[in-house]
């Protein structure tokens, strides 16, 4: 947008994202995502800018909170949008259109229609009419989340199109996404990526077992112990992602390809800042295979080669490194999308 947050005197543009037409938590959720894709900011970017403030907006508290269809709590819709650099004035539009949202969900449901004197209704014993009732709330209750979940799908589709550039019609994808062939959203998810060799293992936090480099890397192990980090990756061009590790402790760290030192060609989650515009920090995706394989290689952006597993080990442990793309199979992975908590 071209400007930092606080500057109170900058109005937003006419095509700025709004809240104020939000009937639902689910549509106010999917404005603040696309309002994000506006801003052009990343998830670390939003943390730093609401921490110049003097506000707290951690990177994954973003992304877990956009992720989900319940309505934010307010201190986050503040921080957010002024992060996202509204002002003041716009930063009070969001939180109203919160509050009136709040204040809805809190209101009773709709009451029945009066019955006519006459009608059957009337006439039938009032033994049954809790019954009735809870009937009718029941009724009530699945149209609103029928329509909820259908204006939310329409919105998180249009948020989605903002960041997906156009392209041709393509006999293999419906719709255009930021990653082919992987329904990654537009805002990212939260992922496990397996070896293909080897499903039940994951990519996550390892050793390097030569004890050349003391500090985490990237290495296969067990997905039942690989609880934390937890993996998110974001789009941050077409094909093109980085991938965050998300740690209560350690906070948000961005895989990055060691070029040099002892370290060298291994993967390291750098917790030190997630750069755009890094190419240490980008991976490209590419289709092995017919699409329903759903075997991708995953190749950095800083020197075009692959990623694989070092020595094409099988074993828990096993780091992954960058090495000459060869088709060899431990050059394949899996991405499995998790959805929100």
């Amino acid at each position: 947008m071209g400007q930092e947050a606080g500057s109170d005197d900058v109005q937003a543009p006419p095509d700025v994202p709004h809240p104020d037409q939000s009937r639902t938590a689910a549509e106010f959720t999917a404005a603040l995502r696309v309002l994000r894709i506006y801003s052009g900011l990343s998830y670390r970017q939003l943390e730093g800018k609401a921490s110049a403030r003097g506000d707290a907006l951690a990177s994954s508290t973003i992304a877990t909170t956009l992720g989900r269809a319940t309505l934010p709590r307010e201190p986050f819709v503040a921080a957010f949008t002024r992060a996202c650099g509204l002002s003041e004035a716009e930063v009070q539009r969001w939180l109203d259109a919160r509050r009136r949202l709040a204040v809805a969900q809190q209101s009773p449901g709709p009451r029945a229609d009066p019955v006519p004197p006459d009608s059957e209704e009337q006439r039938t014993p009032r033994t049954d009419a809790p019954d009735r009732e809870r009937q009718r709330g029941h009724r009530y209750r699945h149209l609103r989340l029928v329509a909820a979940a259908a204006i939310g799908a329409a919105v998180a589709l249009g948020a989605q199109t903002l960041l997906s550039p156009p392209s041709a019609p393509d006999s293999t994808t419906s719709t255009a996404r930021p990653v082919r062939h992987l329904p990654l959203l537009a805002v990212g998810s939260w992922a496990q990526i397996h070896p293909a060799r080897t499903p039940r293992l994951c990519v996550t936090e390892g050793r390097d077992r030569t004890h050349r480099y003391a500090t985490a890397i990237a290495a296969q192990s067990p997905c039942s112990q690989a609880v934390l980090p937890r993996t998110y990756i974001e789009p941050v061009g077409e094909n093109l992602i980085q991938i965050q590790w998300h740690h209560p402790k350690h906070g948000v760290g961005c895989l990055t390809l060691l070029r040099q030192g002892p370290g060298r060609d291994l993967i390291e989650p750098r917790d030190d800042g997630c750069a755009e515009d890094d190419p240490a920090q980008q991976f490209r995706i590419e289709l092995i295979g017919p699409p329903a394989s759903a075997h991708f290689r995953l190749r950095p952006a800083a020197t075009g080669q692959c990623l694989s597993v070092r020595g094409q080990d099988t074993a828990a442990g096993a780091e992954i490194v960058e090495s000459p793309c060869s088709g060899a199979r431990d050059q394949e992975f899996l991405i499995t999308l998790i959805p929100p908590a």
